[in-house]
């Protein structure tokens, strides 16, 4: 790789960190130009600074305003680079397929928002069910969508419980053996998603994605 190419790419992951969504695009159109693979760019300069971002907010260096404007900017770069992919006939292979939605009685969904983001950066094809999604939905999503993994997140303890009830809902719909489940929130702990047979768990945005790849590599 190239000098040049290298500060690109570093300068598309600079533009999801600020969250300049006009300098995004620019660099999208720039590699393009150059003669970049899209794929190439869209994972070693846009999705490094979606990842950056996560890290950043789980630590509490970055805060929702700064997700909001990353959000913004990978949404205005992918846009141009997975356009281009669909007229060369190719198509960004799918990590996986996720349904992920807030449990029922629990409208949070800043947490699972930015969970959300960083999956689809990260290649996964993401169904969002919203807030207040209701036990049985999240298994009949999964089911219609043929999903591999279902995102349970609560960030109440007296809505952590319904993440027990949406477990019970996919057994009861006869998926668990073939869909993972990871749930997360402020008051979720290991132990809790080991109490209710969960197959993950992560304290972080960031931290979701890498347990999902996996659950998702031993669980073909």
């Amino acid at each position: 790789m190239s000098a040049d190419t290298e500060r690109l790419y570093e300068s598309m992951m600079q533009s999801i960190v600020e969250g300049e969504p006009e300098d995004a695009e620019r660099l999208a159109r720039e590699a393009l130009a150059l003669g970049l693979d899209p794929l190439e760019a869209i994972n070693r300069g846009f999705v490094r600074g979606i990842n950056e971002v996560g890290a950043r907010f789980g630590c509490g260096e970055l805060f929702l305003p700064d997700l909001v404007r990353a959000g913004a900017a990978m949404k205005a770069a992918t846009q141009i680079l997975e356009a281009e992919m669909l007229k060369r006939g190719t198509a960004r292979r799918a990590a996986g397929v996720i349904v992920l939605g807030t449990v029922k009685g629990d409208i949070h969904e800043i947490g699972k928002n930015l969970v959300g983001t960083l999956f689809t950066a990260n290649g996964f094809r993401v169904h969002d069910l919203g807030v207040d999604v209701p036990y049985e939905q999240f298994a009949a999503k999964a089911a219609e969508f043929g999903a591999d993994l279902v995102g349970v997140s609560a960030l109440l303890t007296t809505t952590m419980v319904g993440q027990r009830r949406v477990m019970e809902a996919l057994e009861a719909a006869g998926l668990r053996g073939r869909v993972k489940v990871l749930v997360g929130g402020a008051p979720v702990t290991r132990e809790w998603a080991r109490e209710i047979g969960a197959d993950g768990y992560s304290e972080d945005a960031a931290g979701a994605v890498a347990v999902a790849r996996q659950l998702l590599s031993a669980h073909p």
